[in-house]
């Protein structure tokens, strides 16, 4: 699908929620360890930019050493504006990576496996959750629904 940067970015945090925070996941699925790095980024990248950002601010003002002036901190103004979106660029980033790779429908191996993952889940007794996952054409998102409610299945 064709979808706008927007919804890549609303796609990927959606697809970063559904995917199960369990470390088995990591031997079967390569998402699991992009799912797991965009989820860190997104928690501490934007504290990190913030940090970036002063801290620049601060040692380029010279206040460190006694002889600080508010005109050498705006001298510094442009380079640690930049450093502070470039870091806080990145969860963007992930989080656009992982909206592209949730519209992917799944390669034939893994849309089979999919497809016997939700009949088990269906005898299992998964019902009306299940029947709302797509069988025709998956996609990675559907994956990770599947995996998350099986997951949360499991635990009940």
């Amino acid at each position: 699908m064709n979808l706008s940067v927007v919804q890549l970015i609303s796609l990927g945090q959606r697809y970063i929620k559904l995917w199960p925070e369990k470390a088995e996941l990591a031997q079967y699925f390569s998402d699991y360890r992009a799912v797991q790095t965009a989820r860190y980024v997104c928690r501490y990248f934007p504290a990190l930019a913030l940090f970036t950002f002063i801290m620049q601010l601060y040692f380029a003002s010279g206040y460190l050493t006694g002889v600080g002036s508010i005109d050498k901190a705006l001298a510094a103004l442009p380079q640690a504006l930049v450093y502070g979106l470039f870091l806080l660029s990145i969860p963007i980033q992930a989080l656009v990576v992982l909206g592209v790779k949730a519209d992917k429908f799944l390669p034939p191996s893994l849309a089979s496996w999919y497809r016997s993952g939700l009949e088990k889940a269906k005898e299992q007794g998964g019902g009306n959750l299940l029947s709302k996952l797509v069988v025709a054409k998956p996609r990675f998102i559907d994956l990770a629904q599947l995996l998350q409610l099986t997951f949360t299945s499991q635990r009940n």
